[in-house]
């Protein structure tokens, strides 16, 4: 079994800037004190996988800004606007550009300039750098795109952990597809550690164990960085709004009105994601009540965490010879497993499969 995790990277965006810090940051110490108190983590060792056992092999992306360069720099180039929290020394992994197909909407474009690199064959570039695991990280609404990197993966013999809201471990047709090929396969669409999706479902489930009538909710969602300003074309929404409304709306047995997902772009805001979320209800004798929650997040980072967990938790899944759709992993890291739960009992199976008491 070897120690590394050898990962390549689809999209490097915020996201794969915080991943990849994060990884650093774990192995590092501040004033002589070890950052290996698990913090954002479900634990430091996970399965006898740290942080630091990630290592980047591959990486894809179509913005002149990041393809060609060393990713330890592409992570830190325009448009990427996070904060930084560790140095990344120079990796020797060359960000190779990818087949573009629908990974850039029209707003998205107008705001970057295409590679004019030919693009590379990525199942090619996954079985010669020896990848593991590939991440989906493309911008919201890239459904052709998340597919060609799916079939990539299959091809090269390679795990895919999706973070986006495209249905691929939720989709039995590509379940099938990654069992048949006896590779594991996560997603989809990643769920923050401490985010939008998990603080609304976790409440809709305590009023409803609690009592209380929930009778509507909404959840609006506005950030400053190129994520947001790529869901400014509607028609790229679609599976973001049904991903996130079916978390929560699987933690009620009646039907609840509610209007879930992205509001808006705020360009000052940065790498920050504000959260509104309202509900109202009824409990003893009728009565109303309400709740209104403001959440604000440094939004690449709300995530770094859980994929890194997702990451060793594949891992895990391909030292033990398990194929198909991970369902204890995937309902705890993702808005969109093929089984929903809730986050308490997702936690509990999640831990259960890494110390083997669980299949998948």
């Amino acid at each position: 079994m070897s120690k590394k995790i050898k990962v390549a990277l689809a999209g490097i965006g915020n996201c794969a800037s915080a991943l990849i810090q994060g990884t650093k940051y774990y192995d590092a110490s501040i004033n002589g004190k070890s950052t290996n108190e698990s913090i954002g983590l479900t634990a430091f060792d996970l399965g006898g996988y740290e942080p630091k056992d990630i290592e980047f092999v591959a990486a894809f992306d179509v913005i002149d800004s990041k393809v060609g360069k060393d990713l330890s720099e592409a992570i830190f180039s325009e448009p990427n606007n996070t904060v930084k929290i560790a140095n990344v020394e120079k990796s020797k992994v060359i960000v190779e550009k990818g087949e573009v197909l629908d990974g850039l909407g029209n707003h998205y474009r107008g705001k970057v300039q295409v590679s004019d690199k030919p693009p590379v064959n990525v199942a090619k570039v996954l079985k010669d750098s020896g990848a593991e695991i590939l991440l989906n990280y493309l911008p919201v609404g890239s459904r052709q795109g998340t597919r060609y990197y799916a079939e990539a993966c299959l091809d090269a013999e390679c795990a895919f952990i999706n973070a986006i809201p495209v249905f691929i471990a939720s989709n039995a047709k590509w379940q099938q597809a990654f069992e048949d090929r006896k590779l594991p396969c996560a997603g989809d669409d990643v769920m923050s550690q401490l985010g939008a999706t998990v603080v609304h479902k976790t409440l809709v489930k305590l009023f409803i164990d609690r009592g209380v009538t929930v009778d509507q909710t909404y959840q609006l969602n506005i950030g400053g960085d190129m994520d947001f300003y790529n869901m400014l074309d509607e028609e790229r929404l679609e599976d973001k709004r049904v991903s996130k409304t079916s978390a929560v709306a699987a933690m009620a047995p009646y039907e609840i009105p509610m209007r879930i997902g992205p509001s808006d772009f705020v360009p000052f805001l940065d790498n920050d994601k504000v959260c509104y979320i309202s509900m109202k209800g009824r409990y003893f004798g009728n009565i109303p009540v309400e709740l209104d929650l403001k959440l604000k997040v440094v939004d690449a980072y709300n995530s770094a965490g859980v994929m890194i967990d997702a990451v060793r938790a594949s891992k895990i899944a391909l030292d033990r010879g398990i194929s198909g759709p991970l369902d204890s992993v995937s309902a705890y890291c993702f808005k969109h497993p093929p089984v929903q739960l809730p986050y308490s009992v997702a936690k509990s199976n999640f831990l259960e499969f890494v110390e083997g008491k669980k299949e998948r």
